[in-house]
């Protein structure tokens, strides 16, 4: 036991006093603005001269840019966090906005940078990259100078970025408003209550159907009451980031995301296939978990509920011991974060009304900490999400010392150490069950998150490329986008469940990310690929913390088939892996439907 009582809420103090009226942040912003302005002047006065002094002049440079990313992502960083701990927090609103306009100014400048790399000399370029302080960069630079190539001019790369602060992404802060002023509403034990979508989501976890149903009769309800204004939302986001594709000569919706996330369409492609290829095994555990529930097929509102009657309640504080604990068999670098991330209060995860759905991490470059967002209720679910988190923070402190440049890495690798650290936690749960009902509830806790990431995310990625390929015709309508989520759902899901949510387009706040294009297949993409590296965790023990290490520091400079062909010596592009690692995921539901045969 620890001697340490931790508290549930996070401390933001430490880096700007005062939350949305802090004047600290307010000169951390001026201070901002001012450093964009210097780093654009100073790219517009640089002139390649196709010579070693290039080199020079880009080290100069690049320390600007590290230097005034690192600020403008702490204030970022920290305006998200006062928008999530209250959603009610309209500075924070405006904050964020003007974080967006030093964002756009920063990209613009980014920009500006990545355009006067296309003007050095490839064989010049070669020498500049081939030793000294830019050779460990290489791979970035390299990466940034190839993008431009790909993009429009620098005037009108600048133009893109400043019309999508009151374009592109205020369709993204509109939605974040929107989603603030829902409320579903519920009547429990007599009392009318105004639920926040945070709150609302935690009922679908409930052992009680009837809660579960009622709930997403609201649940529904309230979405599409705001359907209209959410189509449209989404329509003009889409249109806004079709556009430009269609400016740039991008015929492949998808080209964008497999570039930032590092992949070949090809691995994408063969990921899919294998999973496709072997749904079989979660719709026989659909069909037992809908049979053992007492019901001919599941619903949507059942796909996150417990198996059987008892609830396990786990207490912050116990969650936050027995993640510790289970770290600390992997390693002991990852066991001593976690410990700092709970002594520091670097988590919030109080259950009180007013927060944002959801959990995140979010990284603070200035201090080098993180901080951590879930609402914590005591289930199961919430501590393997509590795990997931600090894995996402593991792989920021695991970075320490590598080259700011260099720790830009894509959400695909991102979910990896997430979910890496979500499966020690939620292994070591059902190992040490007390006894047979408790081991299944914990296995099927796990498994739900299998068939939520190979399902539902499929669910997600189907409905996006469709609907992406008819916004090109025009406006996508509200019965349109609920019949292709509705289509996408049933072919995900094998068409195994009695009722879908064909709201889910409105419903899921990842469709209206504008940071990053299709926040759905590095979910799943990271979770096969954790199971891969896991795998070879069980098989070394504990002396394998430092060769995961390894592999977290390399996340940034390398494509993913590089990365796996590396440290796992394996082939991405080929069904090899991916089947060993969803044969990992379904031995869970071989031991579940052996465990509740007869039952």
């Amino acid at each position: 036991m620890s001697a340490t009582t931790y508290k549930d809420v996070w401390n933001l103090d430490v880096f700007f006093k005062g939350g949305s009226d802090s004047p600290e942040l307010q000169e951390h912003l001026t201070h901002t603005a001012k450093l964009i302005e210097l780093f654009q002047a100073r790219i517009n006065n640089w002139t390649p001269a196709n010579s070693p002094e290039d080199g020079k002049y880009l080290q100069e440079l690049l320390l600007d840019f590290e230097e005034t990313g690192k600020k403008l992502r702490q204030a970022g960083a920290f305006v998200g966090c006062l928008q999530a701990q209250n959603i009610h927090d309209e500075k924070a609103y405006n904050l964020d906005a003007q974080v967006t306009g030093l964002s756009a100014s920063f990209q613009t400048a980014l920009g500006a940078l990545d355009n006067q790399l296309t003007k050095i000399d490839d064989n010049v370029w070669k020498q500049l990259l081939a030793d000294g302080p830019l050779e460990e960069l290489s791979f970035v630079l390299t990466e940034r100078r190839s993008r431009a190539k790909e993009k429009l001019s620098k005037e009108e790369e600048a133009l893109v970025n400043a019309l999508g602060v009151d374009g592109y992404h205020s369709w993204g802060q509109l939605y974040d408003l929107i989603v603030s002023k829902i409320k579903v509403s519920l009547t429990e034990n007599g009392e009318e209550k105004q639920l926040s979508v945070g709150q609302a989501f935690n009922k679908f976890s409930s052992s009680d159907r009837s809660l579960r149903s009622t709930v997403f009769a609201g649940w529904e309800k309230a979405w599409g009451d705001q359907a209209d204004i959410l189509a449209k939302t989404l329509n003009h986001l889409s249109g806004f980031r079709l556009n430009v594709y269609k400016k740039r000569g991008w015929d492949e919706v998808l080209k964008e995301p497999l570039d930032i996330n590092r992949m070949k369409k090809e691995t994408l492609e063969t990921m899919w296939a294998v999973i496709s290829e072997n749904k079989q095994k979660l719709v026989q555990y659909l069909e037992r978990k809908a049979k053992l529930l007492g019901l001919e097929k599941l619903s949507w509102f059942d796909l996150d509920a417990p198996y059987g009657t008892t609830e396990t309640k786990v207490s912050y504080q116990e969650g936050a011991e027995f993640i510790q604990q289970n770290f600390a068999l992997f390693g002991e670098k990852m066991a001593a974060f976690a410990k700092l991330a709970f002594e520091k209060q670097w988590i919030e995860a109080e259950d009180r009304p007013g927060k944002a759905p959801g959990g995140f991490c979010t990284s603070f470059p200035e201090s080098d900490e993180s901080r951590i967002f879930i609402t914590y209720s005591g289930t199961p679910s919430n501590v393997s999400t509590l795990a997931h988190e600090l894995g996402h923070g593991f792989h920021s402190y695991a970075m320490k010392g590598v080259q700011h440049l260099n720790r830009n890495y894509a959400m695909n690798v991102a979910e990896t150490a997430s979910t890496f650290a979500e499966m020690i936690v939620a292994d070591a749960s059902v190992k040490n069950a007390k006894d047979e009902d408790e081991k299944l509830a914990l296995l099927d806790d796990k498994i739900q998150r299998t068939v939520a990431l190979l399902m539902n995310i499929h669910a997600r990625f189907l409905f996006e490329t469709r609907f992406y390929e008819e916004r090109r015709q025009g406006p996508v309508s509200v019965e349109r986008l609920n019949q292709l989520m509705l289509d996408a759902q049933k072919e995900a899901y094998c068409e195994t469940l009695d009722e879908y949510h064909p709201l889910f387009w409105a419903s899921k706040l990842h469709f209206f990310i504008t940071g990053v294009p299709f926040y759905n297949f590095p979910y799943t993409f990271g979770y096969l690929f954790s199971l891969g590296i896991y795998a070879q965790a069980l098989q070394e023990g504990k002396g394998y913390e430092e060769k995961y290490i390894a592999l977290l520091r390399d996340t940034a400079s390398m494509t993913v088939e590089d990365l796996a062909n590396k440290h796992l010596q394996v082939d991405l592009t080929k069904k090899d892996f991916w089947k060993k690692a969803v044969d990992i995921c379904l031995a869970d539901i071989d031991e579940f439907l052996e465990l509740t045969e007869g039952r």
